[in-house]
């Protein structure tokens, strides 16, 4: 089937070069040259494994190719939205303004029978607005969230977990859900499950699924505030709640919390999204989820400072991660790049590392220094703080790393090593929620 993609940012480009691999023939559409040279190229525009051999290989079969030309992709009878709905500037609100252009942009090119699939995530109701312009052109317009986690994209793109399609009534519904079943007929035949829903249900998943999420992950950590409070260690309270298959130990890892360009904005758009409908108070404790994740990044800055002996001033403090996650290179809210800079408004000399994400860090934050090499980072450091699990820093020998630093003081902000191992090798390892 002939496909388009209307968007290769993070969500577009790996859907694009993943729909090709299926045997599809697929054209990617941005407005950026830049970017769809690089795509054109087989350079990803960002980190992500798996992508660039993903990208070869289906340009290698001639069936993936990328333009700044929307009228390329009059010729598909699938046309997926993959653009990003940012926070609005000073709101909670996501921002549809790319949506609502690139749905625009396609409104003259869709010809009857045509499917317009949209798969970023944006407030409740806004597939009921957009079905209203492309039904004039006998095109049909259904929602099918995307469940990507970064560093997994790949994978989670042609093994998902889940399909949900949002569809209007009717036969409308039946040619769309039909349509999209033959482009993803591989993962059909795997048995993934698939839900067939309404607009609203289908726009809700996406944002449900993250405020659930995060609710999980700032519950362990509202729970490492209490353990640092009694002296319980919060790594074998979630341990022993996590066996109970109610809750799961998924996501039930205390530490700096989370960052990136989806889970913050997707629980502020929600709630943003929930005045608006009147059910304001249904969502109302997001607020304090939010609040209990941004105090994670003050704490672990109070926690490194009393580890010093109560300043920073004059102290080379090393940073071990710059992305928000591992496998990543995404800088966007990242709670260790939050920590970095407030160490360095308290007089902190302050050194970050991470494998992919410096290049973006130091443009987001000129004011730090960035060194792509760990030893180089580590070496005369008075402390150390592993913000991002990268698995070479959770690998690292502590007796060698030892012999780098002035001061063999660590704080794992991610609880990810072994304080044994770390203590006996004479440091000081301090983490959240740990004794």
């Amino acid at each position: 089937m002939k496909v388009s993609v209307i968007g290769c940012g993070y969500l577009g480009a790996v859907h694009a070069a993943a729909m090709a691999s299926l045997g599809h023939e697929v054209v990617g559409v941005d407005v950026d040259e830049a970017k769809i040279a690089a795509l054109r190229a087989g350079r990803p525009p960002f980190f992500e494994p798996g992508l660039a051999d993903l990208l070869l290989g289906a340009q290698d079969k001639g069936s993936l190719d990328f333009t700044t030309d929307i009228a390329d992709a009059a010729e598909a009878r699938v046309h997926f939205v993959c653009v990003g709905t940012p926070q609005k500037p000073g709101e909670f609100a996501a921002d549809v303004t790319y949506v609502d252009a690139a749905v625009d942009s396609l409104l003259p090119h869709l010809s009857p029978g045509a499917v317009v699939v949209g798969k970023s995530t944006v407030p409740v109701g806004t597939a009921a607005r957009l079905a209203g312009l492309v039904q004039p052109s006998g095109a049909v317009l259904m929602w099918n969230p995307e469940f990507l986690r970064e560093g997994h994209a790949v994978e989670d793109t042609l093994h998902p977990n889940r399909l949900v399609y949002g569809v209007p009534d009717g036969a409308a519904g039946e040619t769309a859900t039909a349509a999209l079943d033959e482009v993803y007929a591989p993962m059909l035949a795997a048995d993934t499950p698939r839900l067939v829903a309404d607009y609203a249900t289908a726009e809700l998943v996406k944002t449900a699924a993250n405020s659930f999420l995060a609710t999980k992950i700032s519950f362990i950590n509202a729970m490492a505030e209490l353990c640092e409070a009694s002296g319980a260690d919060v790594t074998m309270l979630a341990d022993a709640i996590g066996m109970d298959d109610r809750i799961g130990r998924k996501f039930l890892n205390a530490g700096l919390g989370f960052g990136g360009g989806c889970l913050p904005k997707d629980i502020r758009a929600f709630m943003a999204r929930a005045g608006e409908l009147g059910a304001d108070q249904a969502v109302a404790f997001l607020k304090e989820i939010d609040s209990i994740n941004m105090r994670r990044r003050v704490r672990m800055v109070d926690i490194a400072r009393e580890a010093l002996g109560g300043s920073f001033i004059g102290k080379k403090v090393t940073i071990l991660g710059a992305a928000f996650k591992p496998d990543s290179d995404d800088v966007r809210d990242s709670p260790a790049l939050a920590v970095a800079r407030l160490i360095g408004t308290q007089g902190g000399v302050v050194t970050v590392t991470d494998p992919e994400a410096v290049a973006n860090a130091s443009r987001a934050f000129p004011e730090l220094t960035f060194v792509t090499d760990t030893t180089e980072a580590l070496t005369g450091a008075d402390a150390v703080l592993l913000l991002t699990e990268w698995k070479e820093y959770r690998d690292l020998d502590p007796a060698a790393v030892a012999g780098l630093v002035s001061g063999r003081v660590l704080v794992d902000g991610r609880n990810v090593l072994d304080p044994q191992q770390w203590r006996a090798a004479g440091w000081t390892y301090r983490a959240l929620g740990r004794p």
